[in-house]
C-alpha cells in the first residue's frame, strides 16, 4: 500500500466500524461491555478522533464478524464469492471517504444499494458530532428523532447527531448515493454566501476588512 492508500484506509476506519456495529444492531455500550474497549475509546475511533491499533482493530473485527481487509477497504465484500444477478444487501453499503486526515471536520459519500423490497424504518443511532447530509442521486429516506423524511436528489438535512437518526434507500428499485460532511466535536458549516446576498458587494466588504 502507498502512502495515500494508508490514509485513505484510516479515514474510511471509523465509518466502517461504525457501520459494522450498527449492521449487527450493537449500541456503542453492548460492544464495550462485550470487548472491554472503553466507550470514550470506542466513541473516538468512530469518529475519526483516534486511531485504532492492532490489538483494538482485531477484538472489533472478532466482534462484528468482518475481516481486517473489509474494514481497511483492501478488498470487495465480494471477493472470492461468485458474481450473483441478486440485488445486494442494506449491510453492503459503500462508504467512500473523502477527506484523509484523522481528526476535524470529515466527508464521506455513501451509496446504498437497492434492496429490491420494501424498506423498514430505518435502525437509529446517537452519538457526539453534528452532521450535513446531501443526496446526490435516488431517494433517501431519512428517520431523525420521532420524524420520518424523504430526501430526494438535491435536498439538504443538517442535525445535532446526538438526536437518534438512521437512513435507508427509499426506492427499492434503485440505489441511493449521497454526501455526509461530520464534525466530531459539534463542528457545523457556516454559510458565508446567501443566494440572494450580493455577491460583488460581499467581496468588496472581505477585501477592505483584508486592508485595514
Amino acid at each position: 500500500m502507498t502512502d495515500d492508500d494508508i490514509a485513505r484506509a484510516l479515514a474510511a476506519m471509523g465509518p466502517r466500524l461504525r457501520a459494522a456495529r450498527e449492521r449487527r444492531g450493537a449500541s456503542l455500550t453492548d460492544v464495550s461491555r462485550a470487548t472491554g474497549i472503553s466507550l470514550s475509546t470506542l466513541s473516538r475511533i468512530e469518529n475519526g478522533r483516534r486511531k485504532p491499533n492492532l490489538e483494538l482493530l482485531l477484538l472489533l473485527a472478532k466482534q462484528y464478524g468482518v475481516s481486517l481487509d473489509k474494514l481497511a477497504g483492501t478488498v470487495s465484500a465480494t471477493a472470492g464469492k461468485p458474481p450473483s444477478p441478486s440485488p445486494q444487501r442494506p449491510e453492503d453499503k459503500a462508504v467512500l471517504p473523502l477527506t484523509r486526515y484523522v481528526g476535524g471536520l470529515h466527508a464521506h459519500k455513501h451509496v446504498l444499494p437497492a434492496t429490491g423490497k420494501q424498506p423498514l424504518r430505518p435502525r437509529q443511532v446517537s452519538h457526539e458530532g453534528y452532521e450535513w447530509l446531501c443526496v446526490l442521486s435516488g431517494r433517501l429516506w431519512l428517520a431523525l428523532g420521532d420524524h420520518d423524511l424523504v430526501l430526494t436528489a438535491g435536498e439538504v438535512a443538517e442535525f445535532d447527531t446526538r438526536t437518534p437518526h438512521g437512513v435507508a434507500d427509499a426506492s427499492p428499485g434503485g440505489p441511493v448515493e449521497y454526501l455526509i460532511m461530520f464534525g466530531p466535536q459539534g463542528e457545523r458549516l457556516r454559510l458565508r454566501v446567501h443566494p440572494t446576498a450580493d455577491c460583488d458587494n460581499l467581496v468588496g466588504e472581505e477585501l477592505r476588512g483584508r486592508r485595514r
